[in-house]
């Protein structure tokens, strides 16, 4: 039976990682910022990292690869496998996996996610194929990502039969997207033993100091996240400040971080800079106070109400 690996209380998200246009690799953060990451992670309480065949074509895999062997470094990684519809079947998930790992440089992953349910590929099939990876010692153990509580559920169930626990789901769950908790599928994780990772906990970015009406982000986000929508997000975001200066100083994302530790799921912020992965550590450690949750809770729903009004 495969064994669960440790993943601590908060990870490192790799997605930018390589992504040239979408994050900027290679102007707003350089090769040598990320080996700074692995560098400070492999010599601190985070030593979790979750990439992706798929993030920046398989350079984010590369690029992790590359530091970890040149640290020497003993951190967790969790990389996902992609069901492309071209992708028939459970079989394509044997090769993917071992060209992730050869651009990880490993014999074996830590943790192997499916990134998104796909239904013309059962669940069960899929699942066959990763306890069939296990078996063969080539990963530690299996997750799956974007997964619904009925999907997640099928999974745990066909990987029982082999003597294998589902470790985790990994999904969209921040502050300002609270679906995971609010549809009961955070609850049933906790039932299953299942993990909840969270990816998105600041949901970008926008649940930090980093961008304001006044300063949105650029590219493709500037339609997603505009002038209109953080107006009405500043109410969470001084609350978030507020409950900060009353824990020494801990900046909004330290304190919504926080907030999803609390909900008993595990945070992966994207990290491209030394200086964001050590913000980032600041959210463990401490606890936020039961009538902090609940404010942020109201002020969380209160947002949701406003920018769903007509």
């Amino acid at each position: 039976m495969s064994k669960k690996p440790e993943l601590g209380q908060i990870g490192f998200g790799a997605r930018a990682w390589g992504a040239k246009r979408m994050w900027g690799y290679g102007k707003d953060f350089s090769d040598k910022d990320l080996l700074e990451v692995v560098r400070f992670a492999s010599s601190s309480e985070v030593g979790f990292f979750d990439t992706a065949e798929i993030y920046g074509g398989g350079q984010s895999e590369q690029l992790l690869g590359n530091y970890i062997s040149e640290m020497n470094s003993d951190v967790i990684i969790a990389t996902k496998y992609a069901p492309f519809p071209w992708r028939i079947g459970a079989k394509p998930l044997r090769k993917a996996l071992e060209n992730s790992l050869s651009r990880l440089g490993l014999e074996q992953v830590d943790l192997y996610q499916i990134h998104w349910p796909w239904p013309l590929t059962s669940i069960e099939k899929l699942m066959d194929e990763l306890a069939d990876s296990v078996n063969r010692g080539l990963v530690k153990a299996v997750g799956v990502s974007n997964y619904n509580k009925e999907q997640m559920k099928e999974a745990h169930q066909a990987l029982a039969k082999w003597g294998i626990p589902l470790t985790s789901n990994q999904v969209k769950f921040s502050l300002i997207h609270r679906k995971p908790e609010l549809s009961g599928l955070l609850e049933l994780c906790h039932e299953l033993g299942i993990v909840l990772i969270a990816y998105g906990p600041l949901a970008e970015g926008m649940i930090s100091n980093k961008y304001s009406p006044d300063n949105p982000p650029k590219g493709p986000r500037r339609r997603k996240y505009n002038q209109p929508f953080l107006s009405k997000l500043q109410p969470v975001l001084h609350l978030l400040k507020d409950i900060g200066e009353r824990h020494g100083g801990k900046t909004p994302s330290q304190v919504a971080l926080n907030w999803v530790i609390t909900k008993g799921a595990i945070p992966i912020p994207g990290i491209k800079t030394k200086s964001q992965a050590e913000e980032n550590l600041g959210a463990i450690g401490w606890q936020l106070e039961e009538e902090e949750i609940n404010a942020l809770d109201h002020s969380s729903s209160s947002f949701f109400q406003v920018i769903h009004q007509k």
